[in-house]
C-alpha cells in the first residue's frame, strides 16, 4: 500500500502530518511526497488544499488514488493510525 501526500515548501502543515506518518510503525505503507510546486496539474488542483492524502494500492496506475479526508493538525500519530487503519480495512 502507498500513502501519496501532496505537498509544498514552507507548508507546516505538510510537515507536520509528513512527520507524523513516519512515525508510524504499526501499518506497513509507502509515503510518496508529490510536490505540487514541480507540475503545474498538482498546483492547480492542490494549491489551497495542501496537505492532502490520497491512498494507492496499484503501483502507478492512474485513477487508482482514493482521497482521504485531511486529518487534523493535532491529531497525534496513534489517532492518526487507527484513522488509516479504518481506510486500509475497507
Amino acid at each position: 500500500m502507498r500513502l501519496i501526500l501532496y505537498s509544498k515548501p514552507g507548508c507546516h502543515l505538510c510537515e507536520g502530518l509528513q512527520e507524523k506518518l513516519e512515525q508510524i510503525q504499526n501499518l506497513s505503507f509507502e509515503l510518496e511526497i508529490r510536490d505540487i510546486t514541480t507540475r503545474e496539474d498538482w498546483f492547480a488542483a492542490y494549491e489551497y488544499e495542501v496537505p492532502v492524502i490520497y491512498l494507492s494500492n496499484h503501483r502507478g496506475a492512474e485513477g487508482s488514488e482514493k482521497l482521504l479526508p485531511r486529518p487534523s493538525p493535532r491529531a497525534s500519530v496513534q489517532q492518526l493510525e487507527q484513522m488509516l487503519r479504518k481506510y486500509l480495512a475497507n
